[in-house]
C-alpha cells in the first residue's frame, strides 16, 4: 500500500512538475518569438496546457491522499480549458484584422483573401506587397 501511494504521489508531482516548466517554455515563447500571432499561440498552447497539468495534479493529489474534492480546482480547470484558447483566438483575430504586421518570413497568408471577397478588411499597402520583395 505505501508503494502505491509513494508512486501516485511521484506520478502527481511529476504531472505538476512538466506543468510548470510548459509554462517556463511558454514565457520563453512570449519573450522570444516576433510577433503577435506566434506570441499568441506560445500563450495559447503552452501556457493553456501548462496550467492545465499544474491543476489536474493538485486536484489528483487533494482527491487521492486528502480525501478532498476541490470544486475550486475543477472550476479552474473548467475555465482555463475554455477561456484561454477562446482569448488568444480573439486576440490575433483583432490584430489581424487591425492590421497588425505579420513576422517578415511568413510564407502564407490564407484569411487574406477571404476577407477581401468579403471587404471586411481594407487592403493596405504592407499587405500588398509580396514576400519576396519585402
Amino acid at each position: 500500500m505505501e508503494m502505491i501511494k509513494t508512486t501516485g504521489e511521484l506520478l502527481f508531482a511529476l504531472l505538476i512538475l512538466i506543468g510548470a516548466l510548459l509554462s517556463a517554455v511558454s514565457a520563453i515563447g512570449l519573450i522570444r518569438l516576433p510577433d503577435v500571432y506566434l506570441r499568441s499561440h506560445a500563450a495559447a498552447k503552452s501556457a493553456t496546457l501548462g496550467v492545465l497539468c499544474v491543476l489536474v495534479g493538485a486536484f489528483l493529489y487533494f482527491a487521492f491522499f486528502q480525501d478532498h474534492i476541490s470544486a475550486k480546482l475543477l472550476l479552474g480547470i473548467v475555465f482555463v480549458f475554455i477561456t484561454a484558447p477562446l482569448s488568444a483566438h480573439l486576440t490575433g483575430r483583432a490584430a489581424y484584422r487591425s492590421g497588425v504586421p505579420h513576422w517578415d518570413r511568413r510564407i502564407q497568408d490564407d484569411l487574406k483573401e477571404v476577407l477581401e471577397k468579403e471587404q471586411v478588411i481594407p487592403v493596405t499597402p504592407e499587405r500588398d506587397i509580396p514576400q519576396e520583395q519585402r
